[in-house]
């Protein structure tokens, strides 16, 4: 027979951890199901400086690790285990590797990774150099050159972005005109300090303890160019963590959490983070997300 809770939250990143230290405070038996990797993509982030309550910043993975602690201090059960099966079809309730858990509702916080390009280099310097996010990393990089790989909005939305801290700005496209909207094209090529490297991908990034160079090839002819660079950040996409919830829940046609406020399709099923943000995706905004789940849990409980 299935374990039953009040609450049980799915993932341990910032909108797990928050909504958990919101639950269990207002009095509900609250479960969390972290994964198999706790922290969400904070672990993989050294320097975080813009996480309020922090004046000199904060490791990625220490941030986690208070969070962590403070939900656990407030009462809730965390279990290192991931969520392999969902049935939300009567009761609702979610499998980890051995065993079923029963919950009155539900909040879905397994957030989403950025797209990768696949380079052993992007692994071994991610943190160090090689990010996914202008907003949280770009101030680290001022007066360098900086590379940015992608072509829509969202790799211009970094470019321009960056242009206030990096000495010139590489953008490096598959094909020969971008798939951003017309309004941000023109913003980018009006920038002076944005340089386009047109039907072109990136096959390398060298360094040995930070990011320092890079290499291009040119998809027409084959030729390779390497330049000297400070950063890459890589702007091609996010992947939402829901292939749990295919067929179970609505989703919109890139696999986001379709909302209504913080509730999802199915009754007592609600959802936090960037599970569903496609707009800000920051640790602060996830556990605002994760504050408002909670509250919304909550009253629905009551």
């Amino acid at each position: 027979m299935a374990e039953r809770y009040d609450v049980i939250i799915v993932g341990a990143g910032p909108a797990g951890y928050t909504a958990g230290i919101y639950c269990s405070r207002a009095g509900h038996n609250t479960l969390l199901l972290s994964g198999i990797l706790p922290g969400g993509q904070l672990v993989n982030t050294t320097d975080v400086e813009n996480y309020p309550g922090f004046q000199d910043g904060i490791m990625g993975p220490d941030l986690m690790i208070n969070m962590r602690a403070q939900t656990a201090k407030m009462g809730t059960r965390i279990i290192d285990d991931a969520v392999q099966q969902v049935d939300f079809g009567g009761p609702l309730r979610v499998k980890g590797t051995d065993e079923w858990f029963e919950g009155r509702a539900i909040i879905i916080a397994t957030g989403a990774d950025p797209r990768k390009l696949g380079l052993k280099s992007e692994s071994t310097l991610g943190g160090h150099g090689v990010s996914y996010c202008a907003t949280c990393d770009g101030p680290f990089f001022r007066g360098q050159d900086i590379f940015v790989v992608g072509g829509g909005d969202t790799a211009m939305e970094e470019a321009l972005f960056l242009t206030k801290f990096g000495r010139q700005i590489h953008v490096i496209h598959r094909r020969d005109k971008l798939r951003a909207s017309q309004a941000m094209q023109s913003r980018a090529f009006a920038n002076e300090k944005i340089q386009f490297h047109w039907n072109s991908k990136l096959v390398d990034i060298s360094g040995e303890n930070k990011v320092e160079s890079v290499t291009i090839q040119n998809i027409t002819s084959g030729q390779e160019t390497r330049l000297s660079a400070g950063a890459v950040f890589v702007a091609i996409g996010h992947n939402p963590n829901t292939s749990l919830f295919k067929d179970v829940l609505e989703l919109d046609d890139e696999g986001y959490i379709v909302m209504n406020g913080t509730r999802t399709s199915v009754e007592g099923v609600f959802a936090a983070g960037d599970v569903h943000d496609r707009q800000y995706r920051q640790a602060v905004t996830a556990a605002g997300f994760g504050c408002q789940a909670a509250i919304d849990v909550d009253k629905y409980l009551n």
